[in-house]
């Protein structure tokens, strides 16, 4: 999976006046599904963070800072094992 920047395109979303709903309704896929790509746990196509990038007007900087985020949260690195 790729990580997403979960705050940065909340934030884009906040700017617009997009919630999760509305936003999936401009890209063409489903509340669920866009949840869940939000969230990490499914990947954004190609052609979904390029009607992105138009809607929001990203740059190259922004799209590589949203959807390909290399940095892990402190969160995100603790395991379940001890």
């Amino acid at each position: 999976m790729i990580k997403v920047n979960k705050q940065l395109l909340r934030s884009k979303m906040a700017l617009f006046g997009d919630t999760v709903a509305t936003l999936s309704s401009k890209i063409g896929t489903s509340t669920a599904s866009l949840s869940l790509k939000i969230n990490g746990k499914s990947d954004f196509r190609q052609s979904e963070i390029d009607k992105i990038k138009n809607i929001y007007y990203l740059s190259a900087e922004e799209i590589v800072n949203i959807f390909f985020a290399s940095s892990v949260s402190y969160k995100d690195t603790k395991g379940d094992d001890k």
